[in-house]
């Protein structure tokens, strides 16, 4: 550090009287010597008129955030972790063994009310399903675990089904590993937090919505939106898709613009082969998982539920039904329903956003999909003999 004086450069070391204005003596300073310890005296202040002004100020902020996304729609509601898939992964450690288990991503997630289900069946599903997730993350979980022997109901969404994708797919050994204090944190949320705070949603937290503002856009980086809430849901994970997606029409059609982005080709895409050559893969994954629960007498169904508009357009031309539900029934020797192919299951639904149903048709179609469920498969023997070979 310097100064000038007189057209000459000065070291303020080299001047004592200005030195301990801008530093404290070092050790080279003062050879021989110990250094000082630094004292900071901490000035008097009102500390008991400053606490509760602190905590006002904290309040009034708090209350304005959770205001602002209430006057948006927002209610509260359940974090979807890993913390509450576990808890339902482990109600077949604890004695649930032979439950029927659902699984999926979100349309089997979103679309199959457990009200309506247990209404019919008497007995509650466990609802295990992830959204953007192949199945078969979980599917494998339940294939190695000796203490499932009963029922599997297995969403098959082609984008996700497919391709492997598992965007969520961390839950399985999450469960395995959980912690207790990571227990208790789950336990605390969902008693104390999540039912009374719509701000506590991750949809709405402060960097999120930072993230989401116009900024300037950086140069390589593709300009997509990352998809926006799109679901309730309740500490059991029965879930159901967000009312406003349905009635507000600009919310609507900027959850199909994010769709709508996601149907548009990109560099990720993999070439034709590959894509094809995934698609072997995975349906090969889920026929040794069938093979595996088949041995335990478990009943495995595939259901593909149902999309409209330009989703089903982008998946009919992405994963034409022959070379992927059907091979995947062929080759598993599992049975499925297809809801192109039962009537009750091809009705004019409304999928708000081309790929979930709203909450009144999912009570409808939870109804009528377990009629069929019911009716044409599950009062049938379990067939133990093995799946075909994988392609």
């Amino acid at each position: 550090m310097t100064m000038h004086a007189e057209g000459s450069i000065l070291e303020l070391r080299d001047v004592p009287e200005l030195r301990d204005e801008y530093a404290r003596q070092t050790a080279a300073d003062r050879p021989g010597i110990a250094q000082p310890v630094p004292l900071r005296p901490v000035p008097v202040q009102p500390w008991g008129k400053i606490l509760p002004v602190a905590f006002v100020l904290f309040a009034v902020m708090l209350g304005g955030w959770e205001w602002y996304w209430r006057d948006f729609g927002v209610t509260p509601g359940m974090r979807n972790t890993d913390g509450l898939w576990a808890i339902q992964r482990r109600r077949i450690d604890e004695g649930e063994g032979n439950a029927t288990v659902l699984t999926g991503a979100s349309r089997v997630y979103f679309d199959i009310q457990l009200p309506v289900w247990e209404k019919l069946a008497g007995r509650r599903p466990i609802q295990l399903a992830f959204e953007g997730t192949t199945p078969l993350v979980y599917l494998d979980d339940l294939a190695a675990d000796a203490n499932f022997t009963g029922r599997v109901l297995v969403g098959v969404a082609p984008d996700v089904f497919f391709t492997g994708f598992s965007y969520r797919g961390t839950a399985a050994k999450y469960t395995h590993k959980e912690s207790p204090s990571q227990r208790v944190g789950q336990w605390l949320s969902t008693r104390f937090i999540e039912p009374y705070f719509a701000f506590y949603d991750p949809d709405f937290a402060l960097e999120k919505v930072l993230a989401r503002q116009a900024w300037p856009q950086r140069e390589g980086r593709p300009d997509r939106l990352d998809v926006r809430k799109l679901a309730m849901h309740e500490a059991d994970r029965n879930t159901h898709l967000w009312g406003k997606v349905d009635t507000d029409p600009q919310y609507r059609a900027l959850a199909r613009k994010i769709w709508h982005e996601e149907f548009q080709p990109s560099d990720d895409d993999p070439p034709s082969e590959k894509l094809k050559q995934m698609i072997k893969d995975e349906i090969a994954r889920a026929a040794k998982d069938v093979v595996a629960l088949r041995a335990r007498g478990v009943q495995v169904l595939f259901v593909r539920p149902p999309s409209d508009g330009e989703y089903l357009e982008f998946e009919n031309k992405l994963f034409p039904r022959a070379q992927t539900w059907d091979a995947l029934l062929a080759v598993t020797g599992a049975p499925g329903i297809h809801f192109q192919d039962y009537p009750e299951l091809n009705q004019n639904w409304n999928l708000p956003e081309w790929s979930h149903l709203s909450q009144a048709d999912g009570e409808r179609y939870t109804a009528a999909l377990y009629k069929i469920v019911e009716r044409d498969f599950w009062q049938k023997p379990v067939l133990l003999e093995s799946a075909h070979a994988a392609p």
